[in-house]
């Protein structure tokens, strides 16, 4: 077997496996577009904040710390114990819980039957407002996270692929972890979603805010229960992004690399996120592989955004998406 095809076949997996890592942000953009129309803006600085406060707490770090020393005079910064990452999983969880019940009672509540776009200002604002929190509760310097994932390569595949084809790919255990999360948290969520009344609930609320309120249907809990389950996604896909690269600030920015994913697989399906991350992570791996070293490399930023483009042009709800089809 050639070479180029051996190398292609292992940048093909770690496209996978990439993709997965997208497609954990893209569901928790999906989730509460579903449940209320709401292009949600602040879903990467949400993985941001799980991460870093998971991060705290495990470290027993002192929420405030600089805030407190300025205001107080002190030298706190930690508690002077540290707490195992299962249950600093379920603490941060309890925290996620409790900023979903804020969002739903100091903003959502408030937009009830506004146009969209206002609500989605109103996520922009959320999203630098988190920023702002999370930077005072836990400091802005980068932080390792270690919640016990296995990491580095697969020595299993590595050895199985050299007697295969002469060459051991590398495949990361922790992305093969993401995977099987990935995969477990759809098809517990398309469960949800369309065989509970509460996920029908859900969806009732996202097409009408007023007739959904008419019927009984109570958009507090709805509402505070979408934000909850999406934070819980947040958790996870910081959890993974933050152990593969570290917490830091730039962790928020992997929303935007959530957009391509959500607009091929389209913003009203859970399989399509996870459809749309695969597509977009071996995408961009085989299109940096085979096209990158003829135009200098790069591809990698812009790929991905090109063909949720192009996609835009010919078929703007995507993949999976519903179509909207209005009579007049």
């Amino acid at each position: 077997m050639p070479d180029q095809l051996i190398f292609a076949m292992e940048v093909f997996l770690n496209g996978l496996m990439a993709g997965v890592l997208y497609a954990l942000v893209a569901l928790g953009f999906v989730l509460i577009y579903k449940a209320s129309g709401i292009f949600n803006y602040a879903q990467g600085v949400m993985a941001l904040f799980a991460a870093m406060t998971l991060v705290g707490i495990m470290n027993g770090q002192v929420p405030f710390a600089h805030l407190i020393n300025a205001t107080f005079g002190t030298h706190a910064h930690k508690f002077g114990w540290n707490i195992p990452a299962f249950l600093a999983i379920l603490m941060t969880m309890a925290v996620m819980v409790l900023l979903a019940w804020a969002v739903q009672r100091f903003v959502m509540r408030h937009l009830v039957g506004q146009e969209p776009i206002i609500l989605f200002m109103a996520t922009i604002g959320l999203a630098y407002f988190l920023e702002g929190v999370a930077d005072l509760m836990w400091g802005s310097e980068i932080k390792k996270l270690d919640v016990g994932l296995p990491q580095g390569i697969n020595l299993w595949i590595d050895e199985t692929t050299f007697n295969i084809f002469g060459y051991g790919f590398f495949i990361d255990n922790l992305d093969l972890v993401a995977t099987v999360i990935a995969a477990l948290l759809v098809t517990a969520l398309v469960a949800f979603s369309q065989y509970t009344k509460q996920g029908r609930a859900m969806r009732a609320v996202a097409d009408d805010h007023q007739a959904a309120l008419s019927v009984g249907i109570s958009l507090n809990f709805i509402w505070i229960m979408v934000w909850s389950v999406a934070g819980f996604v947040a958790l996870v896909a910081g959890i993974m992004w933050g152990t593969k690269s570290g917490v830091q600030f730039s962790l928020s920015l992997i929303a935007l690399k959530a957009l391509p994913v959500l607009m091929l697989g389209g913003f009203t399906s859970i399989p399509g996120a996870i459809v749309g991350g695969l597509i977009i992570g071996v995408g961009e791996k085989l299109f940096e592989f085979a096209i990158g070293p003829l135009v200098g490399g790069a591809t990698e930023n812009w790929f991905a955004y090109v063909l949720a483009l192009i996609f835009l042009v010919f078929r703007p709800q995507g993949l999976f998406g519903e179509k909207i089809i209005e009579r007049v």
